[in-house]
């Protein structure tokens, strides 16, 4: 794998990491850290979870278990910490621990140090804002976006939350910050204000990006490229469709489209199903294995892509980590791209 630093934060992991939002729910805590053992044997050392993991569904009595369960892992694996860089989130407004309550002092605070409970730890290597306070176009919401207007209030609350990240910075509580189903206005105001406030910068996004949701691929992927900020890419597989196991109506027992809410999070789509078929062949073609082409493609792209790949099981995960050497030649790349301008925006 490559080495790659997060930003300019001076943090540097290899280019892939591992997500943690079944763990809890679909994923019992002795497969999970089954899991964290395999990813730390294979070499990956970005883990990523959030407060309110684990998902499908996100319920309030449920949520910080991901990060219990990585914290237990963390304990009585103490000789790992040094090792693995801990990424975690605070959620926005409309979230199931804090209401509508946004990214407000108290609750910037209060979150950062449930977190570090939870996860039996002195400090977050990346701690990341999930998503944004105002309006946002992720999560198929593009449809019908509206972009918000009310430019001096977002930058002052931009200010607001910066000082209190700066200050939590400076306690040794979080090491670096980032960002989560952002946009490009967003990320380089975000940037702009802490230039000029003093405050942290944001050296990472996490955004949904793959082989079948491809929206970073042009005002993003240019402000993350000028700016030195990284992608950290959720849903790499597009929650499971890319590994074809939901191929001609398949719902497998225990799968996330059985026990989610039926779509995928809008993700299950008749174009997307054939999108998916089209990159299933090809994969066929080249000789290689769907799962590890879907994955094996962020390194071929002209910016910076960690794919945050997450599992269900250990042999899931153990199927996916025989590609981490896989690569994507040109030619290969090319008849990728031939197939996106065949089957844009699927979903």
């Amino acid at each position: 794998m490559r080495q790659l630093e997060i930003g300019r934060s001076g943090i540097r992991v290899p280019d892939w990491g591992l997500g943690t939002m079944t763990f809890g729910n679909q994923t019992p805590e002795e497969d999970a850290h089954r899991q964290l053992d395999m990813a730390l044997e294979a070499g990956i050392a970005l883990i990523d979870t959030a407060e309110m993991y684990p998902v499908n569904p996100v319920r309030a009595e449920t949520a910080g278990r991901s990060e219990e369960i990585l914290g237990r892992w963390l304990s009585r694996r103490g000789e790992a910490r040094a090792r693995v860089v801990v990424a975690t989130k605070i959620a926005g407004p409309g979230n199931v621990l804090r209401g509508e309550t946004g990214f407000d002092p108290a609750a910037l605070r209060q979150a950062c140090e449930a977190s570090l409970r939870r996860l039996r730890t002195d400090r977050i290597d990346l701690w990341q804002l999930h998503w944004p306070e105002r309006d946002h176009y992720h999560f198929r919401r593009n449809w019908t976006y509206a972009p918000p207007t009310d430019r001096g209030a977002v930058l002052a609350r931009m200010d607001e939350v910066l000082g209190t990240l700066a200050r939590l910075a400076e306690e040794g509580k979080i090491r670096a910050f980032g960002l989560s189903n952002e946009t490009a206005w967003g990320t380089l105001r975000w940037l702009d204000r802490a230039a000029a406030t003093g405050g942290p910068r944001m050296e990472a996004v996490q955004n949904e990006y793959s082989l079948l949701c491809r929206l970073w691929d042009t005002d993003m992927a240019e402000a993350a490229a000028m700016e030195q900020v990284t992608l950290l890419a959720f849903s790499p597989l597009a929650a499971g469709l890319l590994t074809g196991k939901y191929a001609d109506g398949a719902r497998p027992e225990g799968s996330r489209l059985a026990v989610g809410d039926g779509r995928l999070g809008g993700r299950y789509t008749a174009r997307a199903l054939a999108a998916e078929a089209a990159y299933r062949a090809l994969a066929a073609e080249a000789g290689m294995d769907p799962v590890h082409m879907a994955l094996a493609w962020h390194r071929t792209r002209p910016f910076d892509s960690i794919p945050l790949l997450g599992a269900t099981t250990a042999g899931q995960l153990a199927h996916a980590l025989k590609g981490l050497d896989v690569a994507v030649p040109p030619d290969l790349a090319a008849r990728i791209d031939a197939l996106h301008r065949e089957h844009p925006m699927p979903f």
